[in-house]
């Protein structure tokens, strides 16, 4: 069963990433399951920091964005703003090249707060971040 309210196609997911922070550091969306969604990012000059190794920044940022953009996908967008509150990453292992892909899954779906873990992994599985978010879930104002 579906945890989405919205359950958008991935090629528009990363058309709206278009002229962010997302474009810049190569970001994208990959796969939305029935309770889970996923990102790539690559592990290069954007994302390294001075020695040679994937920024923790960039590590946060990814698991900030996939956290956010579900949030947004569980709650009804006419009704309510989801926006960060709380983060933690802990780095597990160092990445120097490649590619990480970052895999989002609710740990708690609340009607004011969504926690949200995020697993960044490398090419061959091997855990690179662990991650979990805390969003609050905020009536828009009318």
């Amino acid at each position: 069963m579906s945890i989405w309210k919205i359950k958008p196609d991935i090629d528009s997911v990363n058309e709206l990433s278009q002229n962010t922070m997302l474009s810049a550091i190569g970001i994208e969306f990959t796969d939305l399951g029935e309770d889970y969604i996923k990102a790539t990012m690559p592990v290069d000059h954007r994302t390294h920091q001075p020695m040679g190794l994937l920024h923790g920044g960039a590590s946060a940022a990814l698991a900030e964005t996939l956290g956010s953009f579900a949030s947004h996908l569980v709650v009804d967008s006419t009704k309510f703003n989801c926006v960060g509150l709380e983060i933690n990453a802990n780095h597990i292992r160092p990445k120097t090249e490649g590619t990480v892909t970052g895999i989002a899954r609710p740990i708690h779906l609340g009607s004011k707060t969504h926690i949200w873990e995020i697993k960044i992994e490398d090419e061959r599985g091997k855990l690179v971040c662990i991650s979990r978010l805390t969003m609050a879930v905020l009536p828009k104002k009318t």
